[in-house]
């Protein structure tokens, strides 16, 4: 079999499934992993860079012919923690919002919530670099991954936006997923989903290996973060997909 280029978000939410994937033996030849922010991965999926990758839901309608080929995901039933709205106003004060250029889904989310649960009319500006320190006054922005996991104690009004979308739909969000940008072989498809089922024996090793001062990694992996793929997550996909047409999508 000829490998199989695999992608992977270089967060903390992605490490319990990427253990799986390097640590199971029977993978391990037929596969090359790489590692990189979401928007990045995207493009290289859009590129033919890569076979597959986990990355933001957004990219499915940015491919030919998307699949997800895995049962295993970083969704949230509830708060993600990870994902949030950062202001020193509160909501109704807020007039522009800083987009995180690292993920095209948490954008997007961002644009939904506005619209149609906020029904707020604000300037959108996607970012490019470092921006933390241009959100104050009236100006908020969205924060993605670990660094936004840093900022919880340092703004004064957070809206998680994963629990903001529970209000808005009564569906856990579905963040990213392993999207290949082709049909794959049916062997690797099934040894990969194997590698990824592992991932809660490594949830004390990468704890202990990777020290995280600013957040409860243990917490934050069985209570914040859900990797199994359930119905009601397809269900919440595609509603997200069905939003994003009536907005700017990024």
């Amino acid at each position: 079999m000829k490998k199989i280029r695999v992608a992977s978000v270089s967060y903390l939410n992605a490490r319990p499934l990427i253990y799986g994937v390097q640590d199971y033996s029977p993978l391990q030849d037929k596969m090359i992993l790489v590692e990189d922010y979401p928007s990045k991965l995207v493009k290289m999926l859009e590129d033919d860079e890569v076979d597959v990758g986990l990355v933001s839901v957004a990219a499915i309608p940015k491919l030919k012919d998307p699949h997800i080929i895995s049962n295993y995901v970083i969704a949230a039933e509830g708060d993600v923690a990870s994902v949030c709205l950062f202001s020193e106003v509160p909501l109704d004060e807020i007039t522009t919002v800083l987009l995180d250029y690292q993920s095209r889904t948490s954008i997007n989310l961002c644009k939904i919530l506005m619209k149609f649960l906020w029904k707020k009319d604000v300037e959108f500006i996607l970012t490019t670099g470092e921006f933390v320190d241009q959100i104050k006054g009236t100006t908020a922005g969205v924060i993605i991954g670990d660094r936004a996991l840093v900022q919880l104690n340092n703004f004064k009004y957070i809206y998680d936006l994963a629990r903001e979308w529970r209000k808005l739909t009564g569906k856990p969000f579905l963040f990213a997923a392993w999207i290949a940008n082709k049909p794959l072989p049916e062997e690797f498809v099934q040894i990969f989903n194997e590698a990824n089922s592992h991932w809660e024996k490594y949830l004390d090793q990468i704890v202990t290996e990777k020290p995280f001062p600013a957040y409860d990694l243990k917490y934050y992996f069985t209570h914040n973060i859900n990797y199994d793929l359930t119905q009601d997550m397809k269900d919440a996909l595609q509603m997200f997909l069905d939003y994003s047409k009536e907005i700017d999508f990024i």
